[in-house]
């Protein structure tokens, strides 16, 4: 064997070396994509089951706040049926419907003393505020994995084999302008 045939030999080994330490970590990128998701998932979860909690003991006090109730348990719905789908843009919009509806929700409790004082009501608002706070740490993991995989699979040479295997990028889990804004509360009182 030629000492060029020994260089051509070497130089391929290294080059599949190199390429399989690239696809090795766009794996890793991709599972820590989803292991974030999952994360998030379970709060969700969590979160899924406690609603109904709520919305029941405030049902018991609020009688002329039917519609803000609705509104919580049809953007619950509409959360789950997103997150059962994997969809993670309909998860954010929905999202935002939902953490609008607890905001009002919970400044609307403040015209009911009998609710606020209710241990139940308390103990639920804390659990689902201690689960926002949650989702949201979340959230900005999530969103980090997320960033890191597709720029990953857009820059070279990782772009070559992210085509090769079909990589695709992942969606950010975003909201809504209107979430991130201050809550008027004198509307939610008119």
């Amino acid at each position: 064997m030629s000492l060029a045939s020994v260089v051509v030999l070497v130089v391929l080994i290294l080059l599949a070396g190199y390429a399989v330490v690239l696809y090795n970590g766009l794996v890793r990128l991709k599972h820590g994509v989803s292991k974030a998701w999952a994360n998030i998932d379970v709060l969700l979860r969590q979160r899924h089951e406690e609603l109904p909690k709520l919305v029941e003991t405030c049902k018991q006090y609020m009688q002329h706040e039917r519609t803000t109730l609705e509104r919580v348990v049809a953007a619950r719905q509409a959360v789950s049926s997103a997150r059962e789908q994997g969809d993670v843009s309909a998860v954010g919009r929905a999202e935002s419907g939902l953490r609008a509806g607890l905001g009002q929700l919970f400044a609307l409790a403040e015209n009911y003393p009998e609710l606020k004082a209710n241990d139940s009501f308390q103990h639920l608002q804390q659990r689902i505020s201690g689960l926002e706070n949650g989702i949201a740490d979340r959230r900005e993991l999530y969103n980090e994995a997320v960033n890191l995989n597709n720029v990953r699979i857009e820059q070279f040479p990782d772009v070559l084999l992210a085509r090769a295997f079909a990589f695709k990028p992942a969606a950010l889990l975003e909201f809504s302008e209107a979430e991130k804004a201050d809550v008027n509360l004198a509307s939610l009182f008119n």
